[in-house]
This record gives structure tokens, sequence and C-alpha cells, in this order.
């Protein structure tokens, strides 16, 4: 017998955990009406604007998180895709001015935000244009690369800036109505950019392909007056 409310009281706090989840989904939905598809669009754009007028993209996103309360403490945390491998291409190798022999690491992390990951990063560096600490750092931590690499006060080159998904449709502004949704359908990957980092000198050392991810909108829609 004891063991029958010990099962109830286990399936209770699931349920209770199931609701509060869906609660928090629904919390965060957005409608699918005009109105927030203009929002969705405008925050994107901005978040677009923000990224590439500034070098490091996960100070960006700290920004980002705080001012949209994802989390607390508002921190960008890098998380490892460890067993990951692409190896650099003739034409990543020829944007970081290195030869077909010379060491090219790669690096692959989610850039998370509490439980929401924002961004899905592949990066190529050059070992040798880094100082030990750093290459130490990168190798053995989770620490995201924008954040060791700061104190060599770098730039970024950006190559690339693609908007992957609209939350309205091609038309729009000449009338054609949204899609029939009640809510909007955030896709995965909404945005990314490929760029370049270099040293103040104007030595790339770093070539990035950056995926940023529909959590980027888990926040409340904005509130109608």
């Amino acid at each position: 017998m004891p063991r029958l409310p010990t099962a109830f009281a286990a399936l209770a706090l699931a349920f209770a955990a199931d609701s509060a989840a869906a609660e928090e989904g629904n919390r965060n939905a957005w409608s699918g009406d005009r109105t927030a598809r203009l929002e969705a669009l405008a925050l994107l754009q901005t978040l677009n604007a923000d990224l590439l007028s500034h070098d490091s993209a996960t100070l960006t996103l700290d920004r980002w998180c705080a001012a949209h309360r994802l989390a607390d403490p508002p921190r960008i945390v890098a998380e490892r895709v460890k067993g990951a491998d692409k190896p650099a291409t003739d034409e990543q190798r020829r944007l970081l001015g290195v030869g077909p022999d010379e060491p090219v690491a790669y690096r692959r992390v989610r850039l998370a935000c509490g439980g929401h990951v924002l961004s899905e990063a592949d990066n190529w560096y050059v070992p040798a244009r880094l100082t030990p600490d750093m290459n130490h750092t990168l190798q053995t931590s989770d620490t995201a690369f924008g954040r060791v690499v700061q104190p060599l006060r770098f730039q970024r080159r950006t190559l690339s800036a693609d908007l992957l998904w609209s939350p309205l449709p091609q038309g729009w502004e000449m009338g054609a109505p949204p899609p029939a949704e009640p809510a909007l359908a955030v896709p995965h990957a909404v945005l990314q950019h490929r760029a370049v980092l270099v040293l103040p000198d104007g030595t790339p050392f770093s070539t990035l392909v950056e995926t940023y991810t529909g959590a980027v909108l888990d926040f409340p829609e904005p509130a109608r007056r």
C-alpha cells in the first residue's frame, strides 16, 4: 500500500510540470495576425542590425538576452558540440590567408541564454595567431569564442547576412494576406551571418558561420494598448 501514494504523488508532480511547461509555451506563443508578424519582423531586423554594428556576436546576444529577460543571470553560455569536425575548405583557407598545410582548428558551439539556444556557430580559426592560453581555453572549456579572444581587440568583417525566414509573405506591403495561422510558426533557423574576424593590423584569424534560431523570439508577444 505505501507505494500507491508515492506513485500517485510522482504522477501528480509530473502532470504539474507538464502543465507549467504548456502554460509557459502558451505564454510565449505569438499570435499569427498581421500586427504580431510586423512586430516579429521588426525585432529580427533590429537584432540583425545590432549584430552588424558590433564586432562580438556573443556580447550582442548578452544584451539581447538581458533586454528580453530570457534568463537570470542574462549571460550567454557556449555549449560545445564535441566530436564535430569540418575541415577548412580552400575558400576558408583563402579567407584566413593560410596555406594548405597550416593547421586550422574547428569548433562548433551552441550559444544559449538559460534554456534558449539563440545561435549555432561553426568557427574555423588559426591557432598560431592566438595566444597559448587562448588555445588552451578553446580546447578545454565551453567559453564562447568571442569572450576568449576579446583581448585581441579584433574587428568583424561581415561577408553576408541573410534573413532565412520572414514572418510576412512576399508582397505583404501590397496587400498579400498573411498565412491563416492562429499562432506564429517560427522555424528553427531565422538568420545567418558569415564573417571573418581580423586582428587590429588586418590579419584574419577566424572565419565563422552563425545561424540564429527562432529562440531569439522566446519571450511574450508585446502587449497592445
